[in-house]
């Protein structure tokens, strides 16, 4: 499968005019190339691509970076691709291409058509991409949709770039939540048998638990009625976590989102893997046991300095140690993820966590112990995801009386769709502020990037059905030689898709895709539109078959880089709009 598009090919020929160059002694061996970049120009006037290569390996080769252009600038304009190469400033090069070259990249989109921007950059690599892992104590809500969606799409972008990836969610089923979680399913239970209860100040009261109180009472009886904690607590913690899992499960899969894997926190715990993990530190003298610094400011009155069991977060850039341990030998929350991490990292080369914004104030923390448990050879990054503030023509929106405190993930999904969910959810940055408006999301206007990625690609399907009625004959082939510069400027931003790809993955920036559909689309509707002023410049032609077959051709390739960068989303793409 050819994989190597323009961007990658023009990469691959200045890296052999690089290679004669240090042949001829002009240039020294062993030059580190990695920051060599091909992009395009900032200004297209100067040109389809532009190369960093004189600027970057100037200094290192002791030569002035205008003169080290001068010598790359002859050699890539005898290429037979190149119209022009010129040296601008202090030693950039920018090159123009044939539009041979463009017409040449338009055909390799339709025929890889689905491939067309998958990469080869990640040789494998295993990432663990872990996203979600809310807590299992009521349904899903739009504070957990964000990060759902990035996690889904960045894991989908990651291998779309070559990398092995496993898709995780961590299952917080130990700890005094899930015991709460198991009171408040027993008092549904009790009333699922008939008793009159009410729902104390700390327990959960949402009305998800009563199905889960009907099938305890349906498997149990009254068995448990009246009985003390420690004959069903357990028990009904474990049961009702499956349910409520089910029930997260049901309600990612309204998002389209599957995971590989549900790590369990109690089954972490259970394996011993947190002793394992801190003797493992305790043996390199990372992990000890001392008192911490009182907080910095106004001392409590009723501080004491405690002896706890501390990991030496500090000797990796932390701002102060952190408990693994409490005085009276419990687990600290950050102990058990610590070992969580550590068994991550026994299967893959890089980990990525998706994480609320709430807990930026804990990735110091966990990136120092995953520094620590692997020596450094796991990449490891946490993205920060901002929380959405839900509005209905700019008003808040009021919370869902169905779960009593928030408004749920599904009963948002079947109200707009998955699709216009998901998105959304793309289209800012991860780490900004979001607001999600019903009115808005589901608006047909420019204004709305869902609409007007979804209607660009509905456009281009219309003109099959167009052409069909018109009677226009499309087997033959397109002669692409009738595309002019106007048309050829669109296929240089769709060839761009597959550089967008690379970067987006190595940036873990899935909302990149977004951006770069939706400035796709605007020059597609933009050349689209061209046609209400002027009949010729149409798309459908009935008396000019041979300038419809070649526009298809163009506009059939639009809308496959469309349909993968929106396969990349998770997004299905609009056949018509209604």
């Amino acid at each position: 499968m050819k994989l190597t598009t323009l961007y990658a090919s023009f990469a691959d020929r200045i890296g052999a005019i690089l290679d004669d160059l240090q042949a001829s002694g002009d240039l020294p061996a062993g030059l580190d190339r990695r920051n060599v970049t091909v992009e395009p120009p900032r200004d297209p006037s100067h040109g389809d691509l532009a190369t960093n290569a004189a600027m970057v390996l100037a200094k290192p080769a002791g030569k002035n970076p205008r003169a080290l252009a001068e010598l790359i600038v002859p050699r890539l304009a005898a290429l037979p691709e190149i119209a022009s190469a010129e040296v601008a400033g202090p030693g950039f090069i920018n090159v123009r291409l044939t539009d041979a070259r463009l017409r040449e990249e338009l055909a390799d989109i339709l025929a890889l058509g689905g491939d067309y921007g998958r990469s080869t950059l990640g040789k494998g690599k295993r990432v663990n991409v872990e996203y979600v892992s809310a807590n299992p104590t009521g349904p899903m809500h739009m504070g957990h949709c964000r990060g759902a969606v990035v996690g889904d799409a960045l894991a989908a972008l990651l291998e779309f770039a070559g990398h092995d990836v496993v898709r995780e969610y961590y299952v917080n089923d130990a700890g005094a939540q899930v015991q709460t979680l198991a009171r408040s399913a027993h008092l549904r239970y009790r009333e699922a048998l008939g008793e009159s209860v009410e729902i104390p100040e700390g327990f959960y009261p949402g009305d998800y638990l009563v199905p889960i109180g009907q099938t305890l009472a349906a498997e149990f009886g009254d068995r448990y009625v009246g009985k003390p904690e420690s004959e069903w607590l357990d028990l009904f913690r474990e049961k009702t976590v499956a349910a409520m899992m089910d029930m997260i499960r049901d309600d990612l899969a309204l998002l389209g989102i599957k995971h590989d894997v549900f790590a369990s926190e109690a089954a972490v715990q259970k394996a011993g893997k947190v002793d394992a993990a801190l003797d493992r530190l305790r043996a390199e003298g990372l992990v000890y046991e001392g008192t911490l610094e009182p907080p910095k400011g106004e001392l409590p009155d009723d501080w004491e300095p405690t002896e706890m069991t501390l990991f030496k977060a500090t000797a990796f850039g932390d701002d102060s140690d952190r408990p693994v341990r409490k005085s009276d030998g419990g687990l600290t929350y950050f102990g058990t993820d610590l070992a969580y991490h550590a068994q991550k990292a026994e299967d893959a080369d890089v980990l990525i966590d998706i994480w609320g914004a709430d807990h930026a104030g804990t990735v110091k923390r966990i990136k120092a112990a995953v520094q620590a448990l692997t020596g450094g050879k796991t990449a490891f990054d946490v993205k920060l995801v901002q929380m959405v503030r839900l509005l209905r023509g700019g008003e808040p929106v009021k919370m869902s009386k169905r779960s009593g405190s928030f408004v749920t993930l599904a009963d948002v999904v079947r109200e707009v769709g998955k699709d216009v969910v998901r998105f959304t959810m793309l289209t800012r940055k991860a780490d900004a502020q979001m607001d999600f408006d019903f009115a808005k999301v589901v608006e047909a206007s420019k204004d709305n990037p869902v609409f007007y990625v979804q209607y660009a690609h509905a456009r281009g399907r219309s003109l099959h059905r167009r052409a069909a009625e018109a009677g226009i004959d499309l087997t033959p082939a397109a002669d692409l030689g009738l595309l002019d510069a106007e048309e050829l400027a669109l296929v240089k931003l769709a060839a761009q898709f597959p550089r967008i790809v690379e970067s987006a993955a190595q940036a873990h920036e899935p909302h990149r895709i977004a951006f770069y559909l939706y400035d796709l689309a605007a020059m597609f509707h933009a050349l689209w539109n061209r046609g209400n002023d002027d009949p010729a410049r149409r798309f459908l032609l009935t008396d000019r078959p041979e300038i419809t077959r070649a526009r298809l051709a163009l506009s059939d390739a639009i809308g496959q880089i469309i349909r993968n960068g929106l396969a990349v989303m998770g997004v299905s793409a609009a056949e018509e709009m209604q």
